[in-house]
């Protein structure tokens, strides 16, 4: 019986929706390639439908796949074959573009051996892309001489942005979660900084939380001195076991190391292929198995002063921006040698980082909006054309296209408020009081909202004041059994002040839970200060003072 297309259009929104409502939940990617892999297959009939991605080498991995048989023919993750020939992996990795070959006998390369095993007859490849650039394919094949449709490839297309919409959503929570860990590392570092702890114990400090940050084998810090040699003044290693050069040995410079090479240049270094160094420090790196290693400068009042270094034991190269990430804490060292202008250095790490967090945010809730909900949309205007377009006499079609598109409208709003969770977009088109609005409105406690801001904020502190509001409105909802609660917002005397209060039960502290503390590195990195009163059985006050000036979110 031949599908008709209000009934294809139906299904194939609901495969749609099922997907992008994974997408939109965070599920982890191979959860998401099973999802694609399966509801493709089933709504275009093909017999076998892959995901795969690109890896360097010229090899592609399978991460997702369905057969119409049940998959017993073939490993639904970690599949390896080689690009190469013509065959649908090779001929969309070297076009960039969707592609179908419509005899398989004819097709070259182990990719095309594998798919003749299976019993590919034909087959169509459609790209899969990330943030613009080629990152996969998505395959669907047919055993059978029937040609497969002639739209494939567009009704793939949608399934393809959803896998690149999470595939781009869980690099960004891993940024996140980098990010969040980072800065834990820093604010410990910078805590003993402000603090003016002995620069034996900073050292020691830095040393372990780059280590552990990094997930290296080693790191190490090491001051140069005259005559050319330099001192190891802090070392920490992964396996605890002891290491040739301890803390406080002094060694000569000299060889092919990124020690030597960061003194001779003054800048960061790498080496991803210890074989061919030479030099002191070399012989003892080769010695504990290390195979690559990145050193970036510390710098004291300009000058340089010494050097810290991570080393790997792994089969590959140390990542690309280790460089970039090291800067941060060869910045706290530094400060904590000169002890100088420490308060400074910490706001301006802190800022960095909360600010790269926040751009990881809104490209997470970028990403939904320009890929699935763009796509829905779409989807829904084509489904309400075919409404409109609908003879008289089809009041039944109507009825059902018009339970369709409802339908599609509430997982639109779904997704929607997901976005609205990552990162309001009310807030970057509009301005802090319409954002803190549409915050008062979904609290399920009755608020008192009161702002006076005459025009628009600094980006940062913007933010800032949107989380403040947000944490303290959840946990007000969450945990502070409160009937009312009051928030007021006004801007004067170069400064934002945000303050609010509940009449709960009280008893909220910075040390119970993640969420008043985050709020605490973010207030503070913008050089702002935040306090709590929140005695038990009378309620929570909740103070904010954030600078407009902006000079701690630009250092």
């Amino acid at each position: 019986m031949e599908t008709r297309p209000d009934d294809r259009i139906a299904a194939e929104l609901a495969a749609l929706r099922r997907v992008a409502a994974l997408v939109a939940g965070g599920a982890p990617p191979e959860e998401v390639f099973a999802a694609v892999a399966a509801e493709a297959g089933l709504l275009l009939g093909a017999d076998l439908t892959t995901v795969a991605r690109y890896d360097p080498g010229g090899v592609v991995m399978i991460l997702g796949a369905w057969s119409s048989a049940g998959g017993a023919k073939l490993d639904s993750g970690g599949t390896r074959t080689s690009l190469g020939g013509r065959n649908l992996s090779a001929l969309v990795f070297r076009t960039g573009r969707a592609v179908r070959i419509d005899d398989y006998g004819q097709a070259t390369g182990v990719a095309a051996d594998l798919g003749r095993e299976l019993g590919f007859r034909m087959g169509v490849g459609v790209p899969i892309t990330v943030d613009g650039r080629l990152w996969g394919v998505m395959s669907v094949g047919s055993m059978t001489e029937a040609p497969l449709p002639a739209d494939t490839e567009t009704r793939l297309a949608g399934f393809t942005e959803l896998a690149g919409t999470a595939i781009a959503n869980a690099q960004a929570r891993v940024e996140l979660r980098g990010y969040a860990e980072e800065q834990a590392a820093l604010r410990r570092v910078a805590t003993l900084v402000a603090r003016g702890a002995p620069p034996e114990q900073v050292f020691a400090t830095v040393t372990a939380e780059i280590g552990r940050v990094f997930a290296v084998d080693y790191a190490g810090m090491s001051r140069y001195d005259a005559g050319g040699t330099v001192t190891t003044v802090g070392r920490w290693d992964r396996t605890g076991t002891p290491w040739p050069i301890v803390a406080g040995g002094r060694f000569a410079l000299g060889g092919r190391n990124v020690t030597t090479l960061v003194f001779q240049a003054g800048q960061p270094a790498r080496i991803d292929d210890y074989a061919g160094s030479s030099g002191v420090i070399s012989d003892a790196a080769r010695s504990k198995g290390y195979r690559s290693a990145v050193g970036a400068p510390i710098l004291v009042d300009g000058r340089l002063w010494g050097v810290i270094t991570v080393g790997s034991a792994g089969e590959e190269a140390l990542p690309a921006d280790t460089e970039v990430r090291l800067a941060a804490f060869t910045e706290l060292a530094g400060t904590a040698i000169a002890n100088a202008e420490a308060q400074a250095a910490l706001a301006a790490s802190r800022a960095r980082i909360v600010t790269a967090a926040d751009a990881a945010r809104r490209r997470i809730e970028r990403d939904l909006h320009d890929g699935a909900q763009q796509r829905l949309v779409t989807l829904a205007l084509r489904l309400r054309e075919a409404q409109a377009s609908a003879p008289p006499e089809a009041g039944e079609l109507v009825r059902r296209l018009d339970q369709v598109a409802a339908g599609l409208e509430a997982a639109l709003e779904e997704l929607r408020e997901i976005a609205r969770g990552i990162h309001p977009a009310v807030l970057a088109e509009g301005g802090l009081r319409p954002a803190l609005a549409a915050l008062a409105r979904r609290c399920p406690v009755r608020v008192e909202l009161g702002v006076q801001l005459a025009a628009r904020l600094p980006a940062p502190v913007e933010i800032a004041a949107y989380y403040v509001v947000s944490e303290a409105l959840t946990n007000t909802a969450k945990h502070a059994s409160a009937t009312a609660a009051e928030v007021d917002v006004a801007a004067g005397q170069g400064e934002l002040r945000v303050r609010v209060r509940d009449d709960g039960r009280g008893g909220a502290d910075f040390g119970h839970g993640s969420g008043l503390l985050g709020l605490k590195d973010r207030v503070e990195a913008l050089g702002g200060r935040i306090s709590l009163h929140s005695p038990t059985g009378a309620g929570t006050t909740l103070d904010v003072h954030i600078p407009l000036d902006g000079s701690a979110a630009r250092s």
